[in-house]
């Protein structure tokens, strides 16, 4: 059994580093000490809380009003009753706003891959109801761009989501077959229109009659999550389920509180670090 003192002692190695080569918070710019998420204080990352919102049964989108679910609690919003998804079901777990945005930029753009386990214990705090599933596949990355990036930040939560669920992670059958621009710089339709035919699954027979876990690390539209969905499904998928880490929210669905609340404790973040500083 592990004794107090070798429970203590990352503490005491990241204070010590820290002393000697010292961070400010990505967040709120205070210096850092023994703070266990790397890049981050722990009382900016605190503010991260998962989305609380009505949300559509299937896309989990959220929802204008509670309302919609009061005599309805499998209600689908309007985008997937018109054009349902390939998947049964998406989890998306925060709203993609600061601190967390600024972890996933820095994770995703900046290659500070430290953040992979704080990141993935974060979707593991928020993951609902357990749902069976036989396989975990991360969205892949085209070979170009994996070689430009180093790395499939989908790949890295995908292994984070994988072992404590103890079920196989497969990062080579499902690939992106063909380059194509970053989804973020397109419209719906265009996003629609890049990604057609940009998947493959190499061996579709492991696949058949598998219940498939889908991870990616930020929902925008979906399309990119679908487009996997639909080749995994033509593979013979008995069930296609998306988790991602967050997903980018219309502020007309975020309540004016909520962002008062977020930009309030940071604030105060700011000023207690000010406060110990100046008595210190």
């Amino acid at each position: 059994m592990m004794g107090p003192w070798l429970q203590t002692l990352p503490g005491l190695l990241r204070h010590t580093v820290r002393f000697f080569l010292p961070a400010d918070c990505a967040a709120c710019g205070s210096q850092l000490t023994d703070d266990p998420v790397p890049l981050f204080c722990a009382a900016c990352w605190s503010t991260i809380t998962p989305l609380a919102l009505s949300r559509c049964s299937q896309c989990d989108r959220p929802l204008p009003s509670p309302i919609a679910l009061t005599y309805s609690p499998a209600h689908r919003c309007h985008h997937c009753t018109v054009r349902p998804p390939a998947y049964d079901k998406a989890w998306t777990l925060y709203p993609y706003l600061p601190p967390l945005q600024d972890a996933i930029c820095l994770f995703k753009y900046r290659g500070k891959v430290s953040l992979a386990k704080s990141l993935g214990q974060l979707m593991l705090a928020a993951l609902p109801v357990a749902v069976e599933i036989d396989l975990v596949i991360p969205v892949p990355l085209h070979p170009s761009r994996l070689r430009e990036r180093e790395f499939n930040q989908s790949l890295l939560l995908a292994d984070q989501v994988a072992k404590p669920l103890g079920r196989p992670l497969s990062f080579t059958n499902l690939v992106r077959t063909a380059p194509s621009e970053p989804q973020s710089t397109l419209s719906r339709k265009e996003r629609m229109k890049n990604l057609r035919r940009a998947f493959a699954v190499r061996r579709p027979e492991s696949i058949a009659r598998k219940r498939v876990l889908l991870i990616d690390d930020v929902l925008t539209t979906g399309t990119t999550v679908n487009e996997c969905a639909k080749v995994l499904r033509t593979a013979g998928a008995e069930a296609v389920f998306v988790l991602t880490l967050a997903r980018t929210v219309e502020s007309s669905v975020i309540p004016d509180r909520i962002l008062a609340q977020r930009a309030n404790g940071l604030r105060e973040v700011v000023q207690d670090r000010k406060s110990t500083r100046l008595n210190s």
